[in-house]
């Protein structure tokens, strides 16, 4: 029974409450970030880099938020080689998955060695360099690797991310499992997006956490933004929460556009043979809303775009076809009602996705910035929620 009992995330065990009171209480003890360090411009890539490792090793998520959180600090107090830079990433990858993860799921040499290889890294690991740099990130950290993420608070997040009484788009959620399904994965998308900028330091774990359920629930076009359970069980108003949502809509809406820009250039290097071979339009990841609602989801008065799921856009094409067959049925004079099929809906209603392939060896390039910036460009004086906003389309189809 304990064997058992001790496989069981802690979110839903007995205790959830009174482990998310102690790290509350932890984060509050963190380091001081003051994004001092001179090598500011590689951070955006050593993140990528530890993101994509911890990817393909199947590393949990608060191992992927502490070995990047290990490396902020490090290199907020020490002046490092940039040749050294990479090694220091992977051993704080090595610390980060030793503490969160179990023995078996710990990267090994040969696996380090070779995603190097494939990223022409320009360095082959050893294990004494790799003990002698994890020996120096521990006396750097006190031996203390006990630092929260907001990775470690997201999953408790999300058990109330989603209710019975929340309204999808003005109408009732008829499956929650589904839409909380949904809701994970937009929640950990802004998990990984908190990453790529260090301005999100700024914040404590567990606000940040707590914005990466808001923003999911804005792309999800859910109302109301933010509930009074989630505001009980995360201790944040939402007005506490604002500003991290706004800057992580900011990072969404850009990844977007340059997705959509990246497919304009592809549509046009195979026009001709798509117009010749396929006559089928390209498959995209992500597209643009198809249409802007006029009305506010909420009292907070934020102007959404419509994302399409597979089950909005069903819904959304019955509701029309309804309202035109009674547009229809007045006009003439008929009242008699009658439902179309599923099979006179739209075929532009069904969900795309493109699969693309990669070629490994991998060239990774870094272009080292003079002065420290964020990734992020804020427009200050122009709020984001005052506009509209475009969202992912059929992003977790498949």
């Amino acid at each position: 029974m304990g064997g058992i009992k001790m496989e069981e995330p802690w979110w839903k065990g007995d205790l959830a409450a009174e482990i998310h009171r102690t790290l509350r209480l932890k984060e509050l003890k963190l380091p001081v970030y003051k994004a001092h360090s001179s090598q500011m411009g590689m951070r955006r890539y050593l993140a990528d880099l530890l993101t994509i490792l911890s990817s393909r090793c199947q590393l949990c998520p608060t191992a992927r938020h502490l070995a990047v959180y290990l490396l902020d600090l490090f290199m907020d107090r020490h002046d490092v080689a940039v040749k050294q830079l990479c090694v220091i990433s992977m051993a704080c990858l090595l610390l980060a998955s030793k503490f969160e993860e179990k023995e078996d799921r710990v990267p090994k040499l040969e696996q380090l060695n070779n995603f190097a290889y494939m990223c022409r890294l320009n360095l082959t690991l050893t294990k004494k360099d790799l003990l002698k740099m994890e020996l120096l990130l521990l006396e750097s950290f006190n031996w203390n690797l006990c630092l929260p993420t907001a990775a470690h608070f997201i999953d408790y997040y999300l058990l109330a991310s989603v209710s019975e009484a929340d309204l999808h788009s003005g109408w009732p959620v008829t499956s929650v499992t589904k839409v909380r399904a949904f809701m994970e994965k937009y929640a950990h998308y802004f998990l990984k997006v908190s990453l790529q900028d260090h301005i999100f330091l700024s914040f404590q774990p567990s606000l940040v956490a707590a914005a990466c359920v808001g923003a999911s629930r804005i792309c999800l076009e859910i109302s109301p933004s933010w509930t009074t359970q989630l505001e009980l069980l995360t201790c944040y108003s939402w007005e506490n929460l604002a500003v991290c949502i706004e800057m992580m809509l900011i990072a969404h809406d850009k990844d977007i556009k340059e997705a959509s820009k990246d497919h304009m250039t592809l549509l046009q290097r195979q026009q001709v043979v798509e117009s010749l071979v396929l006559q089928t339009p390209t498959q995209v990841l992500f597209q643009q809303s198809r249409y802007h609602p006029v009305t506010p989801l909420t009292q907070h008065s934020v102007l959404l775009s419509q994302f399409h799921s597979p089950i909005q856009d069903l819904c959304s094409a019955y509701r029309d076809s309804l309202q035109a067959l009674q547009s229809s049925s007045l006009a003439s004079g008929n009242t008699s009602s009658s439902l179309c099929s599923y099979s006179t809906l739209p075929t532009s209603f069904q969900p795309v996705v493109q699969t693309v392939s990669f070629q490994v060896p991998v060239t990774m390039q870094v272009a080292i910035s003079t002065e420290p910036r964020h990734c992020l460009s804020l427009t200050y004086g122009s709020s984001y929620f005052s506009r509209h906003h475009s969202y992912a389309a059929g992003c977790f189809d498949g």
